[in-house]
């Protein structure tokens, strides 16, 4: 698998809650990289209508929902 490199700003408090996660799983080694990459690696392998749910996603945080 190749891979594509792409820059991604994210708020403060998520940065925050990433590096939380990235502590509490040290004993893994998992950096705040490697748990953003696992979250839509393990989304995309789901079985869920991807653009449905990501539509859904956009409108609650849109509306301050999420």
């Amino acid at each position: 698998m190749t891979r594509e490199k792409f820059g991604v700003a994210i708020a403060e408090p998520l940065a925050d809650e990433l590096d939380d996660l990235a502590e509490e799983c040290a004993d893994l080694g998992a950096s705040r990289f490697e748990i953003i990459e696992t979250i839509p690696t393990a989304y995309f392998e789901s079985d869920v209508d991807h653009t449905a749910r990501v539509r859904e996603l956009i409108i609650r945080r849109q509306k301050g929902n999420l």
